[in-house]
């Protein structure tokens, strides 16, 4: 059961009207999750901008990937559903990739080395090892993409946090709990 409930249309705040609508829009529906972070217009509105600026870096793949593998990590069922969905769906990632990515890797050599690396910042807290950023930029990730990969560990983390804190209802399909791959 929730330990938050999702706002009703009528019951959002005022500051964050437009930022719920802008994504119910979008995405055609309004999930669940939205619908809870719009209690507070500030957390809100400023996770709504990260996800805009970061939608821009890397590319869908590789932002999916990342999503999967810091979910894996922080054990969040709710966005577990949320990327698979998107990965399949948005991000065309067979099953197979979809797997690889919530173990922390990727058939592509590329997108491979940003996911570990993604991985190891989020099990590490950010202490990952010079051969993690050796790895990475031998891959061919500049520095800026390094800080691309570590703020969307970071804003992955804030949602995975958020969902595991207030479980909203899940209202994508559902997928095998976080550890059960």
């Amino acid at each position: 059961m929730p330990k938050c409930a999702a706002l009703k249309p009528d019951q959002v705040p005022a500051d964050s009207k437009a930022t719920l609508e802008t994504f119910t829009k979008n995405i055609g529906f309004t999930p669940n999750m939205m619908a809870t972070f719009a209690h507070s217009p500030i957390a809100f509105n400023a996770w709504a901008a990260l996800l805009g600026s970061l939608s821009k870096a890397l590319d869908v793949k590789t932002r999916d990937s990342i999503g999967l593998a810091v979910s894996e990590v922080n054990g969040c069922n709710y966005c577990l559903t949320v990327h698979s969905f998107t990965a399949e769906h948005m991000a065309k990632l067979p099953a197979s990739e979809i797997i690889l990515a919530r173990k922390g890797h990727a058939s592509d050599p590329k997108r491979d080395a940003a996911v570990q690396f993604a991985r190891k910042v989020i099990e590490s807290r950010g202490h990952v090892a010079d051969a993690d950023l050796k790895a990475v930029r031998d891959a061919g990730y500049t520095d800026a993409n390094i800080m691309e990969i570590i703020a969307l560990v970071a804003m992955y983390s804030l949602t995975n946090f958020f969902n595991n804190v207030f479980d909203p209802e899940k209202d994508f399909p559902a997928v095998a709990p976080a550890g059960a791959i």
